[in-house]
């Protein structure tokens, strides 16, 4: 069963913004997209001042919601979607501010002109922090540097922001994201949706479970496969224990250790670490797989149960399937949070 909130009908027209006023030659010039509707808070919201941008005040309103995407010009049109999603369905929508990671220059601009009265801070990642430190994987989207982007949210965003949700790009959230932020973190870290039921020695290679130094960091653990798409994240217990590192040293002994102890990207390395150590979350947050595999992308069903939030995770993009005019019949729930086009 998928429970979907009224609000999500047709929308208005709205106004074509184009990016044309970009560099000429900036690859982001083949992107137009509609200016978003204003979203206001309801009447039962708590009155938040207004944030200016450059304020540190701001941004360390204690009362904000804060949501982190990365924005990359193959997954705009996902991340502008799943910012329109999530403002749709929020009660107190003026209440959440968002973190935008980048590798891009101009983003900002493209930002602001679809949603002239988003909360928004844009953060530079740069790819050479990271890049030393990936191996090739299954697919090679799963390789580029931003993925790797929220390893260091906890340097990136300012120190009084000590929580925050991390957003793949390629979802829409179908909920009131206000109930996600207000997870109870249990002591850990980071929340996310457990799946114990998934064949969790999958995820790391034969040689990495034959080699106790390497299996043993599950020793006395009992841990189950997460999505890194959709998590809580409690930033102070992060910085204070210095995950960043751990997370770091495990890439390090995939990219130069004697043999590879996994196959797929940016997860694994996650899992080294919190595996087992992970608050769990309703899996309404993470209806996740819609994508298909890292193959065929072929189409999937949902989850039984309530959902809050769709995740396109798989190598199938619902922009590109309905695009092709070959949609998976979960995409057209995709369709209505898509701002792409006059």
């Amino acid at each position: 069963m998928i429970v979907l909130s009224p609000s999500m009908q047709s929308f208005p027209p709205a106004e074509a913004i184009r990016s044309s006023n970009l560099d000429t030659y900036s690859p982001l010039n083949r992107f137009s997209f509609r200016k978003s509707s204003p979203f206001r808070n309801a009447e039962e919201c708590n009155s938040t001042p207004i944030i200016k941008l450059g304020k540190k005040s701001g941004i360390c309103d204690p009362s904000l919601v804060h949501v982190a995407i990365t924005l990359d010009v193959d997954y705009l049109r996902g991340s502008i979607a799943a910012v329109h999603s999530i403002l749709r369905h929020s009660l107190c929508p003026e209440s959440i501010f968002f973190h935008f990671l980048v590798s891009e220059t101009k983003l900002e601009t493209l930002v602001r002109s679809t949603f002239p009265q988003l909360k928004f801070k844009v953060y530079y990642f740069d790819p050479e922090t990271v890049r030393s430190l990936i191996s090739t994987s299954v697919r090679q989207a799963l390789e580029q540097p931003l993925n790797y982007a929220r390893n260091y949210l906890a340097d990136l965003l300012e120190p009084c922001v000590r929580r925050v949700i991390y957003l793949d790009s390629d979802l829409v959230v179908v909920d009131d994201i206000s109930k996600l932020w207000t997870t109870r973190l249990q002591g850990k870290t980071i929340g996310a949706p457990e799946y114990c039921h998934a064949n969790f020695t999958k995820y790391f290679t034969s040689s990495f479970w034959s080699e106790d130094s390497y299996s043993g960091t599950f020793s006395g653990r009992s841990p189950c496969y997460f999505n890194t798409g959709v998590m809580v994240i409690d930033l102070g217990k992060w910085r204070r224990f210095g995950y960043t590192k751990r997370i770091e040293r495990w890439m390090q002994i995939q990219k130069s250790g004697p043999t590879r102890i996994y196959e797929l990207g940016s997860l694994p390395p996650f899992l080294l670490v919190f595996a087992g150590h992970v608050a769990p979350i309703d899996h309404r947050w993470n209806q996740h797989g819609l994508g298909g595999d890292n193959v065929r992308g072929s189409c999937r069903d949902l989850h039984p149960g309530p959902v809050s939030l769709l995740h396109w995770s798989g190598s199938g993009k619902p922009w590109l399937r309905l695009d092709s005019k070959q949609p998976c019949p979960l995409d057209t729930l995709w369709a209505p949070y898509d701002l792409y086009g006059h």
